[in-house]
């Protein structure tokens, strides 16, 4: 571990409760030099999909050795079980009902052990069943972080639960995607790639390209304000995904734009 090792947050708790303050106070608590970042508080509640979706877009921006802890766990208290995630690279604290699939879609061909958390001599004493956040995962990342083995913490298991992603179809001059998630701005972030729209053509204009949702046909962009009317554009995103948006204004609002909604990608 690093000196000060770092320990990010993912939650659906939002910041009115102190839940996600007292997972700070516990881990301080067991390693006062753990460095504590959050990732994000604002996950729909109880999406795990969404969870994940934030997840696989963060954790490698961060240094090795870091561990993630998530927690989006409609089932806390139930039959679903505490698991750590190791890799090469990263550790990942959390519920095993799918959380973490990108992780092991990303790692499935390098270094990945998946523990079943039970060593609850780690743990906070409980008096209740509804805040593992605060009276397991915590503890547990705390001590990780002070570089006890992750074998230490339970049993390696194979069964690990994952959960199905929405997938692109690319056919001769087109690709079907849909929307997968909608920021804060309002942009609907689809799961249809550069690296898919490649396959089409190549990048180096974006004149070759026309996408489509329902009725709009819209051009794909630079950047956001090469656009400035009202009308909707669409444009490769930082994480390499296909975004509709609206110049300084909410697109999914004024395009009624609901997750799972059907986009297309065309030649022009």
């Amino acid at each position: 571990m690093l000196d000060s090792p770092i320990i990010t947050l993912t939650t659906d708790f939002g910041l009115k409760d102190p839940f996600a303050g007292l997972m700070k106070g516990v881990i301080l608590g067991i390693n006062p030099k753990a460095m504590i970042t959050d990732i994000t508080h604002h996950i729909e509640r109880h999406n795990i999909f969404e969870a994940s979706q934030a997840l696989s877009m963060s954790y490698h921006f961060f240094p090795p050795t870091t561990i993630h802890l998530a927690v989006v766990d409609p089932g806390v208290g139930g039959k679903r079980r505490p698991i750590l995630v190791a890799t090469d690279s990263h550790y990942f604290i959390g519920p095993d009902n799918g959380i973490f699939t990108p992780v092991f879609r990303k790692t499935e061909d390098q270094y990945l052990k998946v523990f079943h958390i039970t060593a609850s001599h780690y743990f906070l004493p409980m008096s209740g069943s509804t805040f593992h956040g605060r009276d397991i995962f915590a503890p547990v990342a705390a001590w990780l972080s002070k570089g006890v083995d992750s074998y230490k913490f339970g049993e390696e298991i194979k069964d690990y639960v994952t959960i199905s992603f929405p997938e692109t179809e690319i056919s001769e001059g087109a690709i079907s995607g849909e929307v997968v998630s909608i920021d804060y701005f309002g942009n609907a972030i689809t799961n249809i790639t550069r690296e898919e729209m490649s396959i089409l053509t190549s990048m180096d204009s974006c004149d070759k390209f026309r996408i489509h949702y329902n009725d709009n046909l819209m051009p794909l962009v630079k950047f956001y304000s090469e656009n400035e009317s009202s009308a909707a554009s669409a444009i490769i995103n930082s994480f390499g995904h296909l975004e509709i948006f609206v110049y300084r204004e909410n697109a999914c609002h004024r395009l009624n734009i609901r997750i799972g909604d059907k986009v297309s990608v065309k030649l022009a």
